[in-house]
């Protein structure tokens, strides 16, 4: 790959990039494995540059250009011929921290992005545009399951996994699982820029298709904070559904996405951890057949 001072100059040369002094500073890239640096301008960022693998260059630009005109997402300005960087706008804010209350953002999100999600084409196999192509989203919830089982381990008990097993197997006979949306796939608190205490902007996509509950109740449960019925219900109400889903499908929902988001936590947040086993105490209580006596 080119070296920084080098793109920037081709930047420069291209007319991408109008300012005459540009310095860079790497940015900490978080859960993704590319390289990511802003651009500043007399100390105010400008431009977010990334590097990476060529299919993740691609997918991201072209999941930006896609939803272009939605205001939450970075404008893409620049990919070279070879997709081993893009430049796009740079969001003022922080991602994780000074959130504001989650029904504010979610209902954001839903409002903002959820609700104009496409629909993909129908030769286009579910699950990630980068990784394995599936013909049914209960194959996605399989190997979903299966990691994270791998990462809880004995945090759990052997009943509780299976019961977890149990209700996927319940989830995937649901119609609206195999809707095809061009979907953000990986829209979490990490990828979520707050300013202010109100989100200002969402990057990092990880495009993936497959059904909408999966990008809400992915974002829904991306914190351990406010995961209370009353937030669920109400951001969900703002969701604009092909297919019914009502509310014991949409605990069923949340409930998986919560096992996950515990197996992730074990793996890479552990500072989480302890909120979400108290969380999950909670919401398993919310399904007869997840509940048992220690």
């Amino acid at each position: 790959m080119e070296a920084i001072d080098k793109i920037i100059n081709t930047l420069k040369y291209k007319d991408i990039i109008k300012e005459e002094s540009i310095d860079y500073k790497e940015i900490k890239s978080g859960t993704t494995n590319g390289i990511i640096y802003s651009l500043l301008s007399e100390e105010k960022p400008l431009y977010v540059l990334k590097k990476d693998q060529p299919e993740i260059i691609t997918t991201t630009k072209d999941f930006l250009i896609t939803y272009r005109n939605v205001k939450l997402l970075p404008n893409v300005l620049y990919t070279d011929e070879n997709n081993e960087f893009i430049v796009y706008s740079y969001i003022l804010g922080d991602t994780h921290v000074n959130r504001g209350s989650k029904l504010e953002w979610m209902t954001i999100i839903v409002e903002e992005l959820f609700n104009k999600y496409k629909k993909a084409d129908e030769n286009v196999s579910r699950g990630r545009v980068t990784g394995i192509n599936r013909n049914l989203w209960a194959d996605f919830n399989l190997e979903s399951l299966e990691y994270a089982k791998a990462n809880i381990g004995d945090l759990f008990s052997i009943e509780e996994h299976r019961r977890v097993e149990v209700l996927v197997n319940k989830l995937n006979t649901y119609e609206y699982q195999e809707e095809k949306y061009y979907l953000h796939g990986d829209a979490g608190v990490h990828n979520f820029v707050f300013n202010d205490n109100k989100l200002n902007g969402i990057i990092d996509p990880s495009p993936l298709v497959g059904p909408r509950i999966y990008d809400f109740t992915y974002a829904f449960c991306s914190s351990p904070d406010d995961l209370d019925l009353g937030t669920l219900f109400t951001s969900f109400s703002l969701l604009n559904l092909d297919n019914s889903i009502d509310n014991s499908m949409l605990l069923e929902e949340v409930l998986f996405q919560l096992y996950t988001r515990i197996g992730i936590c074990k793996k890479v947040h552990p500072q989480d951890l302890d909120a979400y086993l108290e969380a999950w105490k909670e919401w398993r209580e919310y399904l007869p057949s997840l509940k048992y006596y220690e």
